[in-house]
């Protein structure tokens, strides 16, 4: 059960640093930077604690496609992206692949 923390602290921890690229302005902003940075090794080191227990391809599946989901959320939501039909049809592939990666790796 504790993986699945550290797995939702993972992938928390990766949209917070990638929503923060933007406000980075190519890493010449200081603050903005040093969040994003520690936000990813937060990222990384909760996955780490995560894939002890829940296999890794299981795990990054859900942290990459979660994580790609929340992003186009929060970019059409607060940064003023599109959110197009392919866009879309995209994040539910994704989302699928998520699903069936999960139901095998149940077995």
């Amino acid at each position: 059960m504790m993986a699945y923390v550290f797995l939702a602290a993972a992938i928390t921890a990766e949209v917070i640093g990638t929503s923060l690229l933007k406000s980075t302005h190519g890493f010449t902003r200081l603050w903005p930077t040093l969040t994003l940075v520690a936000a990813y090794v937060t990222a990384f080191a909760c996955l780490a604690q995560a894939v002890k227990t829940i296999p890794v391809g299981v795990a990054y599946a859900l942290w990459a496609g979660l994580g790609t989901a929340a992003i186009a959320a929060i970019g059409a939501t607060f940064l003023g992206e599109p959110l197009t039909l392919a866009k879309v049809t995209g994040i539910g592939l994704v989302i699928a692949g998520v699903v069936v990666l999960n139901l095998g790796g149940a077995h």
